[in-house]
């Protein structure tokens, strides 16, 4: 059992507030990647297996997540306008796997282990049909004291990843799910992509 430290790195993964939000909150363990439109290689990369989570807000799309965590899309909403200077950073998570994968069956049976819409998912999956989905299961952590930074320039823009301009004080943080729970969920979905 290796013992989990905050990241040193301020590296952080961009995901829609409401994904954000439901890793926090216990709701799922894995997020759906390919890309953003500017990567520099046109594809995801795991650039490390420890980031912060860095939650976005002008991408949410209502009829792209489902109907019962339409009150977590709500509540990432209140509170946030188009002006806001600053955004919050709440999680870190660490990677424990990540498995790509091409099978539209498989993706349709890990929906009751996400918040998002078939539709959703068939969109990620087929946008540059070649290149594969990742299923990134992250363990998720809470740091006590979340930090508000502002929003630079350099964070905007289709990117998934961006090292933070401000430093993320260290302090104490606690996992989101239990060893027991997070397991249990990660060997639900890996019994599904048949590992």
């Amino acid at each position: 059992m290796h013992t989990i430290t905050q990241p040193t790195s301020p590296l952080s993964l961009k995901e829609w507030a409401v994904a954000v939000k439901a890793l926090g909150e216990g709701h799922q363990i894995i997020t759906i990647r390919k890309g953003g439109l500017y990567e520099e290689t046109r594809e995801f990369r795991l650039e490390n297996n420890k980031f912060y989570l860095y939650p976005t807000y002008e991408h949410q799309k209502p009829e792209m997540v489902k109907s019962e965590y339409h009150g977590l899309l709500q509540e990432t909403l209140a509170g946030w306008s188009p002006e806001k200077q600053t955004v919050e950073i709440a999680y870190f998570a660490e990677v424990t796997d990540d498995i790509e994968l091409m099978d539209e069956e498989k993706l349709r049976a890990l929906a009751p282990f996400h918040i998002w819409t078939d539709n959703f998912a068939d969109v990620r999956l087929h946008w540059k049909k070649t290149k594969p989905l990742h299923i990134l299961f992250a363990r998720v952590y809470r740091l006590d004291r979340p930090v508000e930074i502002a929003i630079e320039e350099a964070y905007k823009g289709c990117k998934s990843w961006h090292h933070l301009l401000a430093a993320i004080p260290g302090q104490s943080f606690a996992p989101v799910l239990s060893d027991e729970e997070y397991a249990q969920k990660k060997e639900a979905i890996l019994q599904i992509l048949g590992r």
